[in-house]
């Protein structure tokens, strides 16, 4: 466009010069002046253009208005409506109804025609000839053509703005939820190589999610999560999706479970063959708290059993004790019958309290509910368990509570009896010169392991030693009665702790690897004190 404004200023001078004789001298004054006007816009208009960001329809409107005032010169310099150069109405009148909106279209051929009809009726007066009032048609034709069409134009490439905008858009929104969930995702092609994974995949396998990439998804979790990939090879070589799978995941010292689902994605048109996604989460807690179910449903069967039978055995128990010791009493018991008697009922008295145990275990209720400090609570009982006989010589037992009361709604007297037996569990496994430590916090929402009763803070007591720690094996019975590995031990310690915190809508924990055992008791943090049901 400047190029060619410059062009017809040029054009009209050295018309005008070769015209020099037969022009007069108001012709070559206005061929001059239009050169050098062509110059300095042209010149203005470059540098305002590089300068400038962007350009608003204004400066377009500015130069379809000086072209049109350029070629109306060059037409009124060459014959006017003989001109041969009024074909350039066309061109100006085309370029701005493409580069201004619709309105600036029309505007710029009304003008064009008004130019040039004004220059027609400047030699002929108010006569319009036939070839005049064709051009002026064409004009007006061309303009509405061109605004229109521009116009539909301008429509058009919004709507592809628009929706490119909106794929951008989506795209983000869907990389940054894979980025930001909580799942990990894997997607493999058909030869079994890693096409996709997020930053929490990574996280769970103990890797970066971008070295996984490219890479055999057998060979790569080979180690650590051989069922991952043997769900992702059967999904994208059989084509059978897997709802609800189960995995382990071995990374670093950590072994947790998974739960998997996979899914087929057939390809697109320019892709072949199909691609198998896997999405998966820790299941750690979900299979803890499963645990916990099922062990609460099995101690209130036992000690609905329990209690049963101890009635039954500890009557008749009494009447069998008495009548042994009678015998032995009696003058005409001879030495041995004294011994088997005194044995009988020294061995009636050891059951008698067993039973008496089990029936405290079978009772286990909340009877008064109070907002009770757990600190207070930790601190006596943690006490009570550094002074019992079975602490080994050595051993540190510290308490570690807020200085600010920890209340909860609850039985007092319960809570004493469950925090006691779990501290002397950690007194008693604890070595010589050992260290077990009782604390109590405020674990807040965000922290409480999922699928929890919880909906707000919980109270959190942590009961930890530096044993031996606890054999898989013997772990997953340390909760039923009876089961000890101490001698002389009754095995209903941890069980009547277990059902303590439960009737207190808690629950307890137990996590042990071979430098030591961690309890840690949940309760729900009340201070509203909503109560606790009996």
């Amino acid at each position: 466009m400047y190029i060619g404004r410059v062009c017809v200023g040029v054009a009209i001078f050295v018309a005008a010069l070769y015209r020099w004789r037969n022009v007069d001298a108001g012709d070559t004054l206005a061929a001059t002046l239009a050169l050098f006007c062509a110059i300095a816009f042209t010149a203005g208009s470059v540098w305002l253009s590089t300068s400038s960001r962007r350009l608003g329809p204004s400066f377009f409107l500015a130069q379809s208005l000086f072209d049109l005032g350029l070629v109306t010169t060059v037409v009124h310099l060459t014959g006017s409506d003989a001109s041969q150069f009024t074909a350039l109405y066309i061109l100006v009148i085309t370029v701005g109804s493409l580069v201004l909106p619709f309105a600036g279209g029309l505007l710029i051929a009304a003008i064009g025609i008004a130019m040039y009809w004004l220059d027609a009726i400047w030699g002929l007066g108010f006569t319009l000839p036939i070839p005049v009032a064709l051009h002026l048609a064409v004009f007006a034709m061309v303009g509405f053509g061109s605004a229109y069409i521009s116009a539909r134009l301008r429509q058009a490439g919004a709507g592809k703005e628009e929706l490119e905008a909106q794929l951008v858009l989506a795209r983000l929104q869907a990389d940054d939820i894979l980025r930001n969930i909580g799942s990990g995702i894997i997607t493999v092609d058909e030869a079994g190589r890693v096409l996709y994974a997020n930053p929490s995949a990574g996280r769970m396998l103990g890797v970066t999610a971008e070295s996984l990439i490219g890479k055999q998804v057998v060979e790569s979790l080979a180690e650590s999560a051989p069922g991952l990939a043997s769900a992702l090879e059967r999904t994208v070589r059989e084509r059978i999706r897997i709802h609800r799978g189960e995995a382990i995941i071995t990374s670093f010292d950590r072994r947790f479970a998974i739960g998997l689902t996979t899914t087929t994605i057939d390809g697109h048109a320019d892709q072949s063959g199909v691609s198998a996604t896997a999405i998966f989460q820790d299941i750690t807690d979900n299979k803890r708290l499963e645990e916990l179910r099922l062990r609460a449903e099995r101690l209130e069967g036992v000690a609905e059993l329990s209690a049963s039978l101890a009635h039954e055995i500890k009557n008749p128990l009494a009447s069998i004790r008495s009548a042994v010791e009678q015998l032995a009493a009696s003058p005409r018991a001879t030495e041995d019958e004294e011994i088997l008697g005194t044995l009988i009922v020294r061995e009636s008295d050891r059951l008698s309290r067993l039973l008496s145990e089990f029936l405290d275990f079978a009772r286990v209720r909340v009877t008064r509910v109070d907002r009770v400090d757990v600190g207070a609570i930790a601190k006596t009982a943690t006490s009570l368990a550094a002074t019992h006989p079975d602490c080994k010589r050595g051993v540190q037992v510290t308490c570690v509570a807020p200085q600010d009361p920890v209340f909860v709604e609850g039985d007092e007297d319960l809570l004493h009896r469950a925090v006691f037996n779990i501290a002397l569990n950690a007194v008693q496994a604890a070595p010589e010169r050992g260290s077990v430590k009782v604390e109590v916090s405020r674990l807040p929402f965000a922290q409480v392991p999922r699928g929890t009763p919880f909906t707000q803070d919980a109270i959190a007591l942590r009961v930890t030693d530096d044993g031996p720690g606890i054999p898989d094996d013997v772990k997953e019975r340390v909760f039923d009665p009876f089961f000890t590995t101490k001698s002389g031990g009754t095995g209903l310690g941890l069980p009547i702790a277990h059902r303590a915190i439960d009737a207190h809508r808690g629950i307890l924990l137990v996590e042990s690897t071979a430098h030591g055992t961690q309890f840690t008791v949940l309760l729900p943090h009340s201070p509203l004190g909503a109560g606790v049901p009996a």
